[in-house]
């Protein structure tokens, strides 16, 4: 059965678009359009499609009050058009905290000068979120305040939750959750860490803030953060996830040196690799070899990782389209690093944790909620 999809625009001409592009795709169907938020709503709970793409500037109703309503009364997943620009990089975190789930450029040129890769690359995204949410039963997400700081001293919302709601079901694990049985953490690697590493991409902004909100203050090692994401986002995301956490957040620079409880994010567009500068562990920001796919790249990072900590890094693979991270995961994991995953029943896409899973690489498969936790009793 294909992906049932709905189209919103209050462009006509890109509504259209859109359509054809998606339906020259066999495995999707385009079962109506919208004009404005409001109309969304409505069509939302008359035709219950699989998927949802959605514009955020609208008249009547916006996108971003469109996904909010949408996910409160009839929870679907929904993939926002946003413009790549600060603005846009802004308004599409709002959207993803409002509920969406994952985000591609308005203009097309933008995700690939080619015109069949970029239709290939909308179909693939728009199939693949479908199809897993049309698999999972999306249920009613928790209210999300993460926007608003809560003191350090409380447990602080997390949008993460959000996405656990809207994945629905019971995370099936090696691990059980807190509430049934503690996640048991060998004593032997304790104290041996001196870097956590983080990769991740479809999903990953909504992940990695669930993750990072759980880490205290005082977190002793530096971290590393990779995620797929356009050069115009990582500065706002990064400013985002500042505000929401207690350790320290902000866009990699070169020659920023690594300290506990500091997390670097790979800026969007080029390559962030470690190295060694007199002694001292710093990151260096290059441009991107034009035939990695990924700009930034999980492998890329790990595997310069790989020969600086190689015994000594605790690498965690998040919800994400592709395998980007295995072959750099599997230096990491020779070298006597440990390799953790995001299980599958809490991923928006299981992709490149399963890669990881599946090449034997993981030592710990966790639920989303899970993973900030373990890694505080890991270091």
């Amino acid at each position: 059965m294909p992906v049932r999809v709905l189209v919103v625009d209050d462009s006509g001409f890109f509504r259209r678009r859109v359509t054809e592009m998606l339906k020259a795709d066999p495995r999707l169907e385009v079962v109506g359009d919208a004009a404005d938020g409001a109309q969304a709503v409505e069509k939302a709970a008359q035709l219950r499609p699989d998927v949802i793409t959605m514009d955020i500037e609208m008249p009547v109703m916006d996108g971003i009050t469109a996904v909010r309503r949408i996910m409160a009364s009839h929870p679907r997943p929904i993939l926002m058009f946003s413009s790549l620009t600060t603005d846009g990089a802004k308004a599409t975190l709002d959207a993803l905290d409002a509920g969406a789930v994952d985000y591609l450029p308005k203009r097309f040129e933008d995700i690939s000068r080619d015109k069949d890769e970029a239709r290939r690359q909308l179909c693939e995204r728009v199939y693949s979120l479908g199809s897993r949410g049309r698999a999972r039963s999306f249920s009613r997400p928790a209210t999300s305040t993460a926007t608003s700081p809560a003191p350090t001293a409380t447990p602080r919302p997390r949008l993460g939750s959000a996405l656990g709601g809207a994945l629905g079901g019971t995370s099936v694990s090696p691990v059980a959750t807190a509430a049934t049985r503690p996640v048991v953490v060998p004593a032997a690697r304790r104290g041996q860490l001196r870097l956590l590493a983080i990769g991740t991409s479809t999903g990953g902004p909504v992940a990695l803030q669930e993750v990072l909100t759980r880490l205290p203050g005082n977190f002793p090692l530096p971290i590393l953060l990779i995620q797929h994401m356009p050069g115009s986002f990582t500065p706002a995301f990064a400013q985002r996830l500042n505000q929401q956490c207690q350790i320290q957040v902000k866009e990699a620079a070169d020659g920023d040196e690594l300290r506990p409880g500091l997390a670097l994010l790979a800026p969007g567009g080029k390559q962030m690799t470690l190295e060694q500068r007199g002694g001292r562990s710093v990151v260096r920001i290059s441009e991107s070899d034009p035939a990695l796919n990924y700009k930034p790249s999980v492998d890329v990072t790990f595997s310069s990782i790989a020969r600086i900590y190689p015994a000594h890094t605790l690498a965690v693979v998040l919800t994400g389209m592709g395998a980007d991270g295995r072959e750099g995961a599997r230096l990491l994991k020779a070298g006597g690093s440990t390799i953790w995953a995001q299980d599958e029943a809490t991923c928006v896409v299981y992709g490149m944790p399963a890669a990881v899973v599946d090449a034997g690489l993981t030592s710990m498969v966790l639920p989303l909620p899970e993973i900030g936790p373990a890694i505080v009793k890991q270091v």
